[in-house]
């Protein structure tokens, strides 16, 4: 390994990488189990909460199509609050953003070990929890993933690349041969299209995989830092990830619905269960007697998963990266680059806490909620950024190479409805995420306190509305309805909704306000255009 501190990240990110490397995030355990876990929770409703959620990302997408490309750095998500509100939200944000990204490697490790349950003895009990052979098995999966990420970008690129031309073909495939093989249609309408209501079909959004799924289009906004050419290829890979998703995921919840027997329906579709559920798509196509297609999706149940858990890897090092990068926790540690241009550090912490992930969630399911609250949380605050630049920086003065049209309305919007997802993930998902945050806030600004600047030189003014904006989303959550988020029904589903649509916009409001009236830094980035600016050749 190089010194680390004088190698740089190599620019070598083109279009189709960058496309695939999104692609890749979004098509990966999330299609092989999501449909099934959707079905349970919301019967085929769960039509609509694969739409609900496409649509929220996809406004998140849109805001971060604009600041990716006018501030391309390698971890963008991170740089972005420090760039607008200085490096106090920066670095509890990095903390957020970080658990939300270090879980996805071992719930993608999880899906594939689950998936093996099915020919393998041994590796789930009957609830789909992992057993500690299962555990050991996860793990040996994890430091593959680690392995692979300690080749150059280009390489992890390509490989990325080539598993998603496989990743995509097959998905494409099942939704055709499921539609020629076997198709009920009064499986729609049989036990009712929406069993649970609509609860039933918000808490699919944030439960069943579904935001987890389309959550992968940030892939090409870490590597923003690393694409050969972000006024061009930032856009289109980021907004067309999530498009190309929202089609395929959609067309595999339609003939899954209508592929299951009606006579696996008898109990409803909160109680579906069937031959090899476990490996849901695998094991419908063997009762359909299409066995060449199981055997494919077995391999896939493996392809698919570890190809998204390598590039989340990718992602989660770039992170941690970026933090030590812009100076704010870990300094030259975390910035620390191999020869070919990897954080090293970074992967091997990106394993570490992976497999602590899997000892609290040892259940695909468990872990994809968390993760779709704790990222959500994170890419939520895009919007703020968003319209907090273009309030200290005028688009007349500062003009960006992708410019948001209606960016107030979309911006606004994304924030609501990121803040209902968190909503609705559910109480026992928020009390543990806002429980992690708490104690990290704790310790860091105590650390700052006593060893670092001083509690008088930290960012205050960019960073004091996180403390009301958390403890506020903990609270609606706390109190909300029993049946939706399991909260303590103090409020029922409709105020606390109302509440909430007032809370976030409240906070938008005060957010955009508390931002740095002179951002220098961020100044500097757009007038300056040039790709050393961002730490890359």
């Amino acid at each position: 390994m190089a010194d680390g501190m004088n190698v740089k990240l190599k620019r070598d990110a083109g279009i189709i990488g960058l496309l695939f490397a999104s692609l890749g995030g979004i098509i990966g355990s999330g299609w092989l189990l999501g449909p099934l876990t959707a079905a349970k929770v919301a019967g085929p409703a769960a039509l609509i909460a694969w739409a609900i959620g496409g649509f929220a990302v996809l406004l998140l997408s849109f805001v971060y199509a604009e600041l990716a490309t006018a501030f391309p750095r390698a971890g963008a998500v991170i740089a972005f609050p420090k760039l607008s509100h200085g490096n106090l939200m920066a670095t509890m944000l990095s903390f957020v953003v970080f658990l939300g990204y270090a879980s996805v490697a071992p719930a993608e490790a999880s899906a594939v070990i689950t998936y093996a349950s099915n020919y393998i003895a041994g590796l789930v009990d009957k609830a789909g929890v992992l057993t500690t052979v299962g555990f050991i098995a996860s793990a040996v999966l994890l430091a593959i993933f680690a392995v692979v990420n300690m080749l150059a970008i280009k390489l992890v690129l390509l490989i990325n690349s080539t598993l998603t031309w496989w990743k995509l073909a097959i998905p494409v495939l099942t939704i055709i041969v499921f539609l020629v093989a076997g198709f009920h249609v009064s499986n729609f309408t049989s036990h009712g299209f929406a069993p649970s209501g609509v609860s039933g079909i918000f808490s699919a959004v944030a439960t069943s995989g579904i935001v987890f799924s389309y959550l992968g289009f940030r892939q090409a906004v870490e590597l923003a830092g690393e694409s050969s050419n972000p006024k061009r290829n930032l856009p289109i890979a980021i907004v067309g990830s999530v498009l190309i998703g929202l089609v395929i995921y959609a067309g595999l919840q339609i003939v899954f619905i209508g592929a299951v027997s009606p006579a696996d329906l008898t109990k409803g579709w909160a109680n579906v269960s069937f031959v090899g559920h476990f490996g849901p798509f695998a094991g419908l196509a063997s009762l359909l007697g299409v066995g060449w297609l199981a055997i494919l999706l077995y391999i896939d149940a493996f392809i698919s998963p570890s190809g998204t858990g390598i590039i989340y890897f990718t992602t989660t090092s770039r992170v941690l990266y970026a933090t030590g990068k812009e100076g704010l926790i870990g300094g030259n540690f975390f910035a620390k680059l191999t020869s070919v241009g990897v954080p090293v550090v970074g992967v091997v912490v990106t394993f570490l806490v992976g497999l602590l992930f899997l000892a609290p969630f040892p259940s695909w399911q468990g872990i994809v909620t968390f993760i779709s609250s704790a990222t959500v949380l994170s890419y939520g605050t895009g919007p703020v950024v968003l319209l907090t630049l273009r309030k200290t920086m005028p688009e007349a003065q500062f003009p960006r190479p992708f410019l948001l049209a209606g960016a107030p309305i979309v911006a606004g919007v994304a924030f609501i409805i990121s803040n209902f997802i968190i909503f609705w993930s559910g109480a026992h998902t928020d009390n543990f995420l806002f429980g992690l945050i708490a104690v990290f806030a704790i310790l860091y600004i105590g650390y700052e306190s006593i060893l670092g600047v001083g509690l008088q030189n930290l960012h205050w003014r960019g960073a004091w509305w996180l403390a009301p904006y958390f403890f506020g989303m903990w609270l609606l959550t706390y109190l909300g309805p029993k049946g939706l988020v399991q909260g303590t029904g103090l409020l029922n589903q409709v105020t606390d909704s109302a509440i909430l649509v007032v809370f976030s916009l409240v906070m938008l409001f005060v957010a955009m306000n508390s931002g740095m009236v002179d951002p220098e830094e961020a100044k500097a980035t757009i007038l300056a255009g040039e790709p050393e600016m961002f730490g890359a050749e």
